[in-house]
């Protein structure tokens, strides 16, 4: 099994940053793609970013583009989201996920793996 557990999120004024982590622990050799999604109240789940575990192909949703880095660190086990210029539209409960495939798809159902979540809140 893998357990992904993530830490960074907060309370931020619109325009600051905020980096989340995402740590793995387990049968970390099975995961070969990550993925940020981000769930708003109200809202379906959707993939924000995306990363192969190699780091040579990453995906971003247009709404971050140009905002967010994702970037990992294999000897950690672990995958960070950096986010700066943030908006009060970022607000969501971001997840960690992570798939036994180096496609980088943005369908939830088809991540093996889940955190728990960390909550992210920009005020205007």
């Amino acid at each position: 099994q893998v357990q992904l557990v993530e830490s960074g999120g907060g309370l931020v004024q619109a325009g600051g940053s905020l980096r989340l982590s995402c740590a793995a622990s387990g049968r970390t050799f099975s995961i070969y793609a990550m993925g940020w999604f981000r769930q708003a109240p109200g809202k379906e789940r959707e993939l924000v970013a995306g990363i192969r575990w190699s780091g040579d192909v990453t995906y971003y949703a247009e709404s971050v583009k140009g905002r967010f880095t994702i970037s990992r660190d294999n000897a950690k086990n672990t995958m960070y989201l950096q986010m700066n210029s943030l908006k009060p539209g970022d607000t969501a409960v971001y997840y960690c996920a992570g798939r036994q495939s180096r496609i980088i798809v943005t369908a939830e159902r088809e991540y093996d793996y889940w955190g728990q979540g960390t909550q992210v809140t920009v005020s205007s």
